[in-house]
């Protein structure tokens, strides 16, 4: 992933436009997607901060009170458990903005999301 890229920019001034603490959230965030994605693509989609390796892995959002985290509904099912004590939906989970973020917990959740897409990515190669 090129540094200083326009979709950087773009993820840049999504975050410069909240308060300094929830700033500092989405940059963690935003680092541990950078470090468990090192391949992925950052770009601006669905007016959010998302990447993509083979097509979409994650998306993220901050919100007034939580910090929005799509993995796809098979992120979110894969670690349904874990993710049981948030709010959510079929491909999202809410973190909430006074408690800590699931560093390890996001950590895991990007990897398995980058291996389900590049087997897909095999696969679909394979079938051609």
């Amino acid at each position: 992933m090129a540094e200083g890229n326009h979709y950087s920019v773009l993820v840049d001034e999504y975050i410069s436009g909240f308060t300094p603490d929830v700033q500092v959230r989405l940059q963690a965030l935003r680092q541990i997607i950078r470090e468990s994605a090192p391949n992925a693509e950052e770009k601006i989609s669905y007016q959010m901060p998302t990447y993509a390796l083979h097509g979409n892995l994650v998306h993220f959002a901050a919100y007034k009170n939580h910090i929005g985290f799509y993995p796809a509904p098979s992120g979110i099912e894969a670690f349904r458990k874990e993710l049981s004590v948030y709010k959510g939906a079929k491909g999202s989970v809410q973190f909430p903005l006074g408690q800590p973020l699931p560093e390890e917990l996001i950590r895991r959740i990007v990897a398995f999301r980058v291996k389900e897409n590049v087997e897909k990515a095999v696969e679909k190669k394979r079938k051609k």
